[in-house]
């Protein structure tokens, strides 16, 4: 079996946890590493992931120096969460000639914030040949594929209401940021008002992809942001709060048709819930005929979810015809555990 050879762009917590995983992994081959903190570069890759051995890749801030579509098939991107924030470096990895898989919040269906931005990217990748999957734990899969799949079965579905109590220990000080943990009331509200705060990203993204799966006709989305205060002290590797302090969010996204809610979407994550007994899990309720219940407890967990996706997605993207693609666009995702997975048809 031809391995499928990967660059892995971006270190954090996740870009690690994926080289970690695809080294376990007889089908790939971890063949680079792109990352822009100074104190990375140079530096072997299996030091700075902290393996206990060197993995003989020196990590570069120059990405054109190892983006050679000869040696390399295709890159998972680990970085930003806005479209418009890896635009640049998508065009830059399709030019090269290599396929790419973004965690990138919005990527999972960039069309739902960024319509202009997904018909460029589209482009230039069916341009220079190329697939992009933008996917990850939430969205790309707990509150919209798996929503879908299990829809699967419905004669009819008049409503659906899912909702994610997770876990942030162990996200990176990025994302935490993003939720408001560690900052008061005040600032949480400020912060969503002013956008530096923005809660979960990828509402739009599960319900537009839950709509057009299901050719619901979602017409309007709403969103309400809310604080989750803690009554006790937590701390993660990557943060400390005391009570009274922000823990994370409570989010909820709401899709409509014609005035009438069909898609209801509830997300509150924090660091630390076990520290106030709050069960974290994830729950589907499909409303329609016949109804479907599924509840998964405790949570599938954030960071490992989003690493194994990533991961398992790779031999798929490869047999995916050009453009962006959506997990809908897809099969569905199989844990890598022989040679037969990595030669599934479309």
């Amino acid at each position: 079996m031809k391995r499928i050879r990967v660059v892995q762009w971006g270190l954090g917590a996740m870009g690690g946890g994926m080289v970690k995983l695809m080294l376990e992994k007889d089908g790939l081959q971890v063949v680079g590493a792109i990352e822009t903190r100074k104190d990375y570069i140079g530096k072997d890759l299996g030091d700075v992931i902290e393996l206990g051995e060197k993995l003989n890749i020196k990590i570069t801030d120059n990405p054109k120096s190892i983006l050679k579509k000869s040696d390399v098939d295709i890159v998972i991107l680990a970085t930003n969460s806005f479209t418009r924030e890896v635009v640049d470096t998508l065009q830059l990895i399709a030019e090269a000639g290599i396929d790419c898989i973004t965690i990138a919040e919005e990527m999972v269906v960039p069309e739902a914030s960024e319509p202009d931005l997904a018909k460029t990217i589209d482009e230039f990748a069916k341009r220079h040949d190329v697939t992009i999957l933008g996917t990850g734990i939430n969205p790309g899969f707990v509150l919209d594929s798996l929503v879908i799949n299990l829809s699967g079965v419905c004669h009819r579905v008049d409503r659906i209401e899912a909702s994610r109590l997770n876990d942030l220990s162990s996200f990176g000080p990025t994302l935490l940021r993003s939720q408001g943990v560690g900052t008061s009331v005040a600032e949480f509200k400020a912060g969503v008002s002013g956008g530096g705060i923005a809660g979960h990203i990828g509402f739009n993204e599960s319900i537009r992809m839950i709509s057009d799966a299901l050719g619901l006709g979602v017409d309007k989305i709403e969103e309400v942001r809310e604080p989750i205060v803690s009554n006790t002290d937590r701390e993660t590797k990557y943060i400390k709060i005391k009570a009274g302090m922000v823990a994370g969010c409570r989010h909820t996204g709401i899709g409509f048709v014609n005035g009438k809610e069909v898609i209801r979407l509830i997300h509150p994550q924090q660091i630390c819930p076990e520290a106030e007994k709050a069960e974290t899990g994830d729950y589907i309720n499909i409303f329609g005929a016949p109804d479907i219940k599924m509840s998964i407890k405790p949570e599938i967990p954030g960071g490992v979810g989003t690493i194994g996706l990533a991961v398992n997605m790779i031999p798929l993207v490869k047999r995916a015809s050009p453009g962006i693609k959506r997990m809908i666009d897809l099969p569905i995702p199989a844990c890598l555990m022989g040679p037969e997975a990595y030669i599934r048809r479309m």
